[in-house]
């Protein structure tokens, strides 16, 4: 089921928290939402899900609009806040059935869905403990569990790994992925290795307005703009080369790579590279090249130039 946000603003007094935003994600698609803190993320997400209304604009979850069908679209909609909305007190099971009677479903269907949910997030051995008693990653697994008890369309997950160890941050990501084969998610995330490993686009908010939205290799060559190589010419003075790679018509710039002799940085001019006239030079001159490696844009580089303005 698609989500369109449609020229959304949400103001608090006179500040605009989110700007005049739209965009739509797909169904089945994964979208990485990203910006620094008290860019708009959060509160986009929870207008998403009725808990904020628009000041101007709207959002529609499939055919319903979050100002005209508030009810229609919790239904469609499963949301695990950054602040997990759990019960330590609880065991696993009776959070689960506390929340399935919420979400109004048939009470002969409950003990089913339960036990979907202790498959499909894995709670299989921690089911009968209190909630107060598992470990953050588990407590993520019960999160989740009650965002899909429900069975929902759209997945809003703000901070889902936020906490967690690398192998439960890993664990997680694998049932966030298996889950986006049949729903569409929207997902927040400071770790933008995470969002890259996780999600099929991403799009990046600063300041209330949307700043870039693609695919994580659109983002990177869009920021990249000229070429930058990592070279290593062995057995020739090093100030020789230096002048010699000046020279080359396709380079911009040369630096010499700091604490690693023989190494340099050579920036190619905007819409070229310099890596044929590199590998003739030192045919020519018979130095011998041991390394050429194109540096490649990362995603953490293409959030700072985005956001830091």
């Amino acid at each position: 089921m698609d989500i369109v946000v449609d020229n959304f603003t949400r103001k608090y007094g006179a500040q605009k928290a989110v700007d005049n935003i739209s965009f739509t994600v797909k169904t089945g698609e994964v979208l990485g939402f990203l910006g620094p803190n008290g860019a708009g993320k959060t509160t986009t997400m929870k207008a998403i899900t009725t808990f904020l209304s628009p000041t101007n604009g709207d959002i529609k979850v499939g055919p319903y609009s979050i100002t005209n069908d508030p009810d229609e679209v919790r239904k469609l909609t499963g949301y695990l806040p950054e602040t997990n909305p759990l019960y330590p007190e609880m065991p696993v099971i009776d959070y689960l059935k506390f929340v399935a009677r919420i979400h109004g479903i048939p009470k002969n269907k409950i003990q089913d869905k339960i036990y979907e949910m202790i498959e499909v997030c894995g709670l299989g051995a921690e089911k009968h403990k209190k909630i107060g008693e598992l470990s953050k990653g588990y407590k993520q697994r019960v999160g989740l569990a009650q965002a899909l008890i429900h069975d929902p369309s759209v997945l809003i997950l703000d901070e889902p790994t936020s906490g967690l160890d690398p192998n439960q941050i890993v664990e997680i990501r694998e049932l966030i992925k298996r889950i986006g084969r049949e729903k569409t998610v929207i997902l927040s995330s400071h770790i933008l290795a995470e969002v890259e490993a996780t999600c099929d686009r991403i799009l990046i908010i600063n300041k209330g307005r949307i700043v870039a939205d693609g695919s994580a290799n659109e983002l990177r060559k869009r920021a990249q703009g000229k070429e930058v190589l990592h070279i290593c010419i062995e057995d020739a003075d090093p100030n020789v080369v230096f002048e010699a790679l000046k020279e080359l018509n396709t380079v911009e710039t040369v630096d010499f790579v700091k604490d690693k002799p023989n190494y340099y940085e050579i920036q190619s001019r905007t819409n070229y590279s310099s890596r044929r006239e590199v590998f003739r030079l030192c045919s020519d001159k018979n130095w011998f090249l041991t390394e050429l490696t194109p540096l490649e844009t990362k995603l953490e580089d293409v959030f700072r130039e985005l956001t830091l303005k």
